[in-house]
């Protein structure tokens, strides 16, 4: 489905769904996308919960409905009726979480079962905790699926906008596109005079180290995308 270039349309709508287990971040991605703000501890999502989040692309504005269903297995038997028009989907797990890295092949076909064959993006969450369970080389779902497959962190925004990205340019048919700053509602001043001069040394820092973990990250994932398929799931 491309992306409408009508000009009776307010902008082109997919409806986005974001399933995993409990706790492995959905809600909290969607917030930070939402308000910007992470968010420490929030209430399990009951049911569903839908999220409108737009992007400002090279080809004009699009808007996910975001669809954030909950983990919780007591909630499993109204999957169907939420994944029914589902256009594109994130499957979440929480690499500090084993159990919720094996569970992804459930959630994979509950949504194949219902959306059949529509473009699908596996993220493994919270890649800033140093005590992650699952490293990338445990992680070959994506390979065996066909699925494209990114770390990320809400927390430090480690390529939380990726998915969204990837979603958008198979959605739309086009490889190139891209997402680019929102028109800005009025012009905004700013002084070098007034902005300290420490802050801006911890800002380096802290993105010089998010640049150190994002290439060790990458380069991780091109080492296991070298590694033989294993013949399951099991995790050392």
């Amino acid at each position: 489905m491309a992306l409408s270039n009508e000009q009776n349309v307010d902008c082109p709508t997919f409806k986005l769904l974001i399933v995993g287990d409990g706790g492995s971040g959905k809600t909290t991605f969607l917030k930070r996308h939402l308000t910007g703000e992470f968010e420490q501890n929030h209430e399990p999502t009951v049911g569903v919960e839908v999220y409108p989040l737009d992007f400002f692309t090279n080809r004009g504005k699009i808007r996910f409905e975001c669809w954030d269903t909950a983990g919780q297995e007591k909630y499993s038997g109204l999957k169907d009726a939420y994944y029914i028009h589902g256009q594109c989907a994130i499957i979440m797990f929480d690499v500090t979480a084993r159990n919720t890295y094996m569970n992804v092949d459930t959630w994979y076909r509950d949504l194949r079962r219902v959306c059949k064959n529509i473009p699908i993006v596996l993220c493994g969450n919270k890649v800033d905790v140093p005590s992650r369970q699952i490293k990338p080389k445990h992680v070959s779902f994506h390979r065996k699926k066909g699925l494209q497959y990114y770390e990320m962190s809400t927390k430090s925004n480690c390529n939380f906008e990726k998915p969204f990205l990837y979603l958008a340019r198979r959605l739309a048919g086009d490889a190139k596109l891209s997402f680019v700053e929102s028109p800005a509602l009025a012009p905004t001043e700013a002084h070098i005079d007034d902005i300290d001069v420490d802050c801006l040394q911890l800002l380096g820092m802290k993105l010089n180290l998010k640049c150190f973990i994002m290439r060790k990250i990458e380069a991780e994932l091109v080492e296991a995308g070298t590694q033989p398929l294993p013949d399951d799931e099991d995790i050392v």
